[in-house]
């Protein structure tokens, strides 16, 4: 996939340190609500106060967010507490309100992402914005097109202070996490795109409040620029997402505790050795893609069977059998059954596929 995407460094956001931190509540409740979570993280190390001025709901009748008259909020704390403020937007309406008020920070949703007429209207709706940081989460499934698609009309429209978030995805998958991390999705778009600075949403990813400062440092670990966490003076009584969002006090400890890695080290020992263990990787992928390729032969000639007998290509039986043993004989080498059945699950797409195509080809 190309992508050519003229984006500013994320030291013109305003900062040389890492991680870039936004913070605050989901919602924007009352005045008097912002102004104790603005007066809790003032002595961290926050570079944005967040508020949801707009929520979208899955359904009517919940908190739908305060709407414009919670702009003026975010103002007021802007100017009390010197500190850049930003919230959702939605559509093209609700940039224009947001830019009356100045707000530095516009980010888009999840839901929104995954419109390209609406991604369109907002970026005519900034064209010629200059000043004001624009980020894109994640569509709500794991697609990277959409998500650079949404990143590029922006682009289009002249916008250069441009980051992606990454928020997790919606899958059918059960886990501990309310919205799947998928991490090599955000690593595809750092591997094609590292231009694009990334911040981690571990309050949506996770869901939970106890999850947050693994999934901070897991986001670090893989060199995210910063992070979006939602941060409530009383979380407990919060109208919105409550179950994910800390405290102040519990911010300051996250962000504290935080390892922050270098992406090189100047140690000769560690770069000799780095050097001989990925030459032994090296090695080792020919290996893997030789017994691949083996293998591949084997399945062709199960295929040319299965033609010359009238046989179908899928056997469930025999799929579950593959599906049992090779999880069963990973573990034995200290493998998990998740990362083995999701290769295998790979290896045995294209197996079908190279025997449906020999089943297409007909006889001279």
């Amino acid at each position: 996939m190309n992508v050519n995407l003229n984006v500013s460094p994320i030291e013109s956001w305003g900062t040389n340190s890492k991680p870039f931190v936004i913070a605050g509540p989901c919602s924007a409740e009352t005045p008097e609500q912002m102004r104790a979570i603005a007066e809790g993280i003032k002595d961290l190390k926050v570079n944005v106060f967040r508020a949801g001025v707009w929520k979208p709901r899955t359904r009517p009748n919940s908190f739908e967010g305060s709407g414009a008259e919670s702009l003026q909020w975010l103002s007021d704390i802007k100017k009390e507490f010197k500190i850049p403020v930003g919230t959702e937007v939605a559509n093209a309406a609700h940039v224009e309100e947001a830019l009356k008020y100045d707000l530095d920070v516009l980010w888009i949703g999840a839901r929104t992402t995954v419109s390209p007429f609406s991604m369109q209207e907002m970026a005519d709706s900034l064209r010629g914005v200059k000043d004001k940081i624009i980020l894109v989460k994640n569509p709500t499934h794991p697609e990277l097109a959409l998500w650079i698609g949404a990143m590029e009309r922006l682009n289009q429209a002249g916008i250069e202070k441009l980051g992606a978030i990454h928020r997790g995805f919606s899958t059918y998958d059960k886990s501990k996490y309310r919205n799947q991390p998928i991490w090599q999705i955000p690593l595809e778009l750092r591997r094609i795109a590292p231009q694009i600075p990334i911040i981690c949403d571990p309050s949506h990813i996770a869901g939970r409040r106890d999850l947050i400062a693994d999934i901070s440092q897991k986001a670090m670990d893989l060199n995210f620029d910063g992070l979006m966490i939602e941060t409530h003076h009383c979380p407990e009584k919060a109208w919105s997402d409550a179950d994910q969002q800390v405290t102040p006090e519990r911010l300051g400890e996250i962000l504290s505790e935080l390892k922050i890695r270098t992406t090189s080290s100047d140690n000769q020992f560690f770069i000799d050795q780095l050097e001989d263990l990925r030459r032994k990787i090296d090695n080792l992928d020919r290996e893997l893609l030789e017994t691949l390729a083996a293998r591949m032969s084997v399945v062709e000639k199960i295929g040319e069977y299965k033609k010359e007998n009238n046989v179908t290509t899928f056997q469930v039986n025999r799929w579950d059998e593959i599906m049992k043993n090779r999880a069963e004989i990973g573990k034995k080498m200290n493998l998990a059954p998740e990362y083995v059945t999701e290769i295998f699950k790979t290896i045995h797409e294209e197996s079908v596929k190279k025997q449906s195509e020999i089943m297409k080809v007909t006889e001279a």
